[in-house]
């Protein structure tokens, strides 16, 4: 066989797999977060969960394309645009900001969305049993619950009249976080400083001028960036002695004196379920948006022995869990 010929043997030959793993080149779900990916494996994990339960394994049945904005929220609609070239069969955007930026950039792939507050506020659907449109999803309505963390913290210490809110400016709702909780504030005659953090650096700074203001104690708005900073304000509020809760469970178990919120986990893992029904071809607009089941008070024995603090039988008896 002459030499022209092997060689066009060869290269048919190595053309026809590249071809063949085209044709059958699986799915991809596109996975768009706010945040970053240290501090947010758990509830990855939660959301393949979801998908294996309706039979989507990654790796085997599906791609994931996976786009984190670092905090960055401005990135957002780049990230979005990058998994529209990139064909993804469903974008899961798993965070408010997120949500609202693949919203904003189309109306063909389907959404599914987590948000911690409520999707009709957020203009993400038009009913929660009917969505319409191209959108559904899981929501935790954290957002409606703010006020009842700084209630908690007044039942706890009631003699505390100087109380801080820490705030990401750059979140969607941060408004509403504001107004509520404020109104909260000046209904139990407590004297609200707010507080804004959007960096790891600028998280340092919050707790320092809340030391210096000598605030009693701290509730820590809703926010994805600060989901994924758990570790660090449960470490924070030890080092400067500041009884503060947030939503999830995670900054309890890290350290933190309580949390007060829906599940991020069962979130996220409803989204994944979620994903995998539209992938099999149901319509997002005729999937009812999923609301967490219950509220979640998880308190911190521990951190409260370190910081000298007692829990009154009344607030020990409603908790659905106790770290000792």
């Amino acid at each position: 066989m002459r030499r022209r010929e092997v060689v066009a043997l060869l290269a048919t030959g190595l053309a026809w797999p590249e071809a063949a793993f085209a044709q059958q080149r699986l799915p991809a779900i596109g996975f768009l977060n706010s945040a970053s990916r240290e501090g947010f494996e758990p509830y990855v994990a939660a959301f393949r969960d979801g998908l294996k339960e309706a039979g989507f394994v990654e790796g085997q049945n599906i791609l994931v394309e996976y786009r984190w904005a670092e905090g960055h929220y401005d990135r957002l609609p780049s990230l979005v645009k990058d998994l529209m070239v990139q064909e993804v069969a469903v974008i899961a955007a798993t965070s408010t900001p997120a949500a609202l930026a693949a919203k904003a950039a189309t109306t063909s792939i389907p959404i599914v969305f987590t948000t911690a507050s409520n999707p009709l506020d957020l203009g993400l659907v038009a009913s929660l049993s009917r969505p319409g449109g191209n959108v559904t999803g899981a929501t935790q309505m954290n957002v409606e619950v703010a006020p009842k963390r700084l209630e908690l913290l007044h039942e706890l210490l009631p003699s505390v009249t100087a109380m801080a809110l820490l705030i990401n400016p750059a979140n969607p709702y941060v408004e509403a976080v504001r107004r509520d909780t404020s109104a909260a504030a000046d209904r139990l005659g407590i004297n609200l400083e707010v507080l804004s953090a959007s960096t790891e650096g600028e998280i340092e700074e919050a707790f320092a001028t809340a030391a210096r203001l000598g605030v009693g104690a701290l509730v820590i708005g809703t926010d994805t960036f600060f989901t994924g900073r758990s570790e660090q304000l449960a470490a924070l509020t030890l080092r400067y002695r500041l009884p503060s809760i947030y939503q999830y469970r995670a900054f309890a178990a890290a350290g933190g004196l309580l949390t007060y919120g829906g599940s991020i986990r069962f979130s996220y893992r409803t989204a994944g379920s979620l994903t995998g029904r539209v992938l099999k071809g149901e319509k997002p607009a005729d999937l009812p948006v999923e609301q967490v089941a219950q509220i979640e008070l998880v308190i911190n024995l521990k951190t409260a022995k370190v910081l000298g603090l007692t829990f009154p039988i009344t607030l020990l008896g409603r908790a659905d869990e106790v770290i000792e």
